[in-house]
This record gives structure tokens, sequence and C-alpha cells, in this order.
């Protein structure tokens, strides 16, 4: 049995991607999850409030670090540039955790009530990017047009790395954001950039 709350909250994670990959997850029931990571369903319900909430565990975490970091950006910095150094910042958080990470987003893929939470957590991180944006001054329309682009853009990197681990989720984000900026044929200022890169490998 697990020692400690913590021991249990990820053994449940790791229980139920596994049985997600075997089962799928509509045949996956909460008593199975639990009976895989040696507790009883009580305690799964103690830490989760259904079987989806337990691949959106670190979601709220997610969004407070990536709000801090907008925040806490240089002055001067375009809102782009801004979004650029939060995401890398995140990035670095799931390429600690691939493992986890990369059969997390290939079963979202494949399964709609996954997607769906996905996509209401999704619009409450843009919202949160949004406000954090707009508290730098950036205007609201287009603090949201930003947001909404910025994660897109970072949500399309991820995947890229998750179909290409050759390289690392840094390089496909920078990627991504330099063909954003070729799409809107915004230039690519080289002073700006390097420093973006710089600070966010402090």
């Amino acid at each position: 049995m697990p020692r400690s709350g913590a021991e249990a909250r990820r053994r449940l994670q790791q229980a139920a991607l596994e049985l997600y990959r075997e089962r799928g997850y509509d045949r996956t029931t909460t008593a199975e999850i639990a009976a895989r990571a040696g507790v009883n369903e009580r305690t799964f319900f103690r830490h989760f409030p259904d079987k989806r909430e337990v691949l959106f565990d670190s979601e709220a975490d997610l969004r407070d670090a990536l709000v801090r970091a907008v925040a806490e950006a240089p002055e001067g910095l375009r809102p782009l540039d801004v979004l650029l150094r939060a995401f890398r910042m995140a990035g670095r958080i799931l390429e600690e955790n691939r493992p986890f990470t990369e059969p997390r987003l290939a079963i979202i893929a494949v399964t709609p009530a996954l997607r769906e939470r996905d996509t209401a957590k999704a619009a409450l991180l843009v919202e949160a990017l949004t406000e954090a944006l707009r508290r730098r001054g950036v205007p609201a329309r287009l603090a949201g047009l930003a947001a909404q682009t910025g994660w897109g853009t970072f949500h399309h990197a991820a995947q890229a790395w998750i179909d290409d681990p050759s390289q690392d989720l840094q390089t496909h984000l920078l990627r991504a954001f330099d063909d954003l900026r070729e799409l809107s044929g915004a230039p690519r200022p080289a002073p700006a950039r390097a420093q973006t890169r710089a600070e966010t490998e402090r």
C-alpha cells in the first residue's frame, strides 16, 4: 500500500495510464484503476473527481506557472515573445516527464471524452494567459489573439515533438514560432530573439 497521499496519487495516475493504453479509456473503471494502484476506490475519489481528471492533474499548476512566467518576463518583449518564453519553461517540464506526457497525449488524441476535457482546460488556460498579457499592458483584443495563437502554436510543437522525438521540444517549439512569424510576415529581429533565448535558459 502507498505510504503517502502523494505516492498514492502518482500510482493512480500511472495505473490509469497503463489501463487506458491496454483497454482503452471507455472500458476502464475507477475500481480497476484503484486495484492496479493497490488502493481502494474510495482512495481514488479522494484524489480525483472522475477518471478523466487523472490525466489532467497538473493542468492548474501548469496554468499558474505560465501566468507567472508571463508576469515575470522582461519589459519590452512583444506579446508572442513573452509567450514563447513562458512556453519554453513549460516545455522543459513536459520533457522531464516525457514517459507520462507522450502516452497521455496519445490517449487524449483518440478519446472523445478526453478531447472534450482537454478543450475545456485549454480554454481556461488561454483565458488566464489573455488576462496575464492584459496586465502587462497589451490591449485586450491583441492579448486574446496572442494567447489563442500562442497556445495553438505550443500545442502544434508538442505534437511534432511526439511524432519526431529525434529533436527536443525546445527545438520544435522555436521552429513552430518561427513558422508562425513566417506565416504572418512578421520580421525576426535577431537581438530580441537572442535575448529571449538567453533569458529563458538561465
